[in-house]
């Protein structure tokens, strides 16, 4: 008689799974440039030299008025001195979020290279005209999408969402300039950037720039 063979449970799956397969790259905290900005630059182009599928994509973090964290993956508009940016509709969740409070956190992980860059700061709207452009940048069905307002609220009926697409689509044919007023472009100006590079050995590099005065201070973490 045959022996049945038990399925593996799902935590022997996860310990089987390989991890920080393939060549890492090398990381000298000795040798970094002097704001979070450049060196997330320079991690962010060798990710997409890597081949990364999308490289720009990162979670948000956000807490609601009581106090519970909620997250999100979206896409990094542009970034610069003044901080990260990404973009949303002011009335979805994460909108209200940061409405009621101001301040978010951001994470990047490019698994090929066992590379993560966490951030922390305040976050504030951008003028309208940033937020214009942004918009205007988007795809049509994006923009579609942005302009029917109806993200996270209840589904009663999927045929509903090609109906609304369907009427955003031809209102944004008869108005191609049309811009969602409540269509904003954030930016996180941070107080703290982490870069955390993984080893096979467990030995990670944890380097930490924090915001001091103008500039920043580096300071290197334990694993």
């Amino acid at each position: 008689m045959a022996t049945e063979q038990k399925s593996p449970t799902v935590r022997e799956v996860l310990r089987s799974l390989d991890v920080f397969a393939g060549a890492l790259p090398r990381f000298d905290p000795q040798e970094v440039p002097g704001t979070p900005q450049d060196l997330f630059t320079e991690w962010l182009t060798e990710a997409i030299t890597a081949g990364v599928r999308e490289p720009h994509a990162m979670t948000l973090s956000t807490a609601g008025p009581d106090g519970t964290p909620s997250a999100r993956v979206l896409l990094l508009k542009d970034v610069g001195p003044a901080g990260w940016s990404f973009a949303s509709h002011a009335a979805s969740p994460k909108g209200q979020d940061l409405a009621a409070t101001p301040a978010a956190a951001l994470t990047f992980y490019w698994p090929l290279q066992a590379r993560q860059v966490r951030l922390r700061g305040a976050v504030a709207p951008e003028s309208p005209e940033l937020s214009a452009q942004d918009f205007l940048a988007r795809s049509l069905g994006s923009r579609a999408e942005a302009l029917a307002g109806m993200q996270s609220r209840p589904l009663d009926d999927p045929k509903s969402v090609s109906a609304a697409t369907e009427e955003s689509l031809a209102r944004l044919e008869r108005e191609p300039d049309l811009v969602v007023p409540e269509w904003t472009l954030y930016t996180l100006a941070p107080h703290s950037v982490e870069f955390w590079q993984g080893d096979k050995q467990r030995k990670h590099t944890r380097l930490t720039y924090l915001r001091s005065g103008d500039g920043w201070d580096q300071q290197l973490l334990w694993p």
